[in-house]
């Protein structure tokens, strides 16, 4: 037979996996503020410096399951004088989900909410509430600022 032509073909396929593990990875741009001392009758709501902290929050997570920034601590001591923790509170700005709040001493507070993997950076801006009754003192307090993504 000329002019015919014989051709052999053969295939295979293959399977590509790929791990996604639910993954949290959150950056303070500072990791300390200070409040400094004012006059209760001018000042009632005294600005951290620096004004505002940059947060950068960062999850994998299962679709449509809940990513939440929590922040928890106790009091401000100096010595055996206390300032309610209470007494600080925040503002929230940028990204969506995240929020302003009021710190507790006893139950986390969400600073930060949003559904499935994503990235969120924004800035938090502290005051502490201003009072006469204060002792004197330096008073310190650690929060533990928490992402979660399930």
């Amino acid at each position: 037979m000329i002019g015919s032509s014989f051709a052999a073909t053969d295939t295979e396929t293959l399977t590509i996996n790929a791990t996604v593990a639910a993954t949290a990875k959150l950056t303070l741009g500072s990791t300390t503020i200070s409040f400094a001392d004012a006059d209760p009758d001018t000042i009632a709501f005294i600005p951290s410096s620096p004004a505002s902290v940059t947060v950068t929050a960062k999850a994998k997570a299962t679709a449509g399951s809940s990513v939440t920034l929590t922040v928890s601590g106790g009091n401000l001591t100096s010595g055996t004088d206390t300032i309610p923790i209470s007494n600080v509170a925040w503002t929230a700005s940028g990204d969506a989900g995240l929020q302003g709040g009021t710190m507790n001493s006893t139950t986390p507070q969400t600073a930060g909410t949003w559904t499935g993997s994503g990235n969120r950076t924004g800035s938090f801006g502290y005051t502490l509430a201003n009072s006469w009754a204060y002792a004197t003192g330096n008073y310190t307090a650690t929060v533990t600022y928490t992402l979660t993504a399930p």
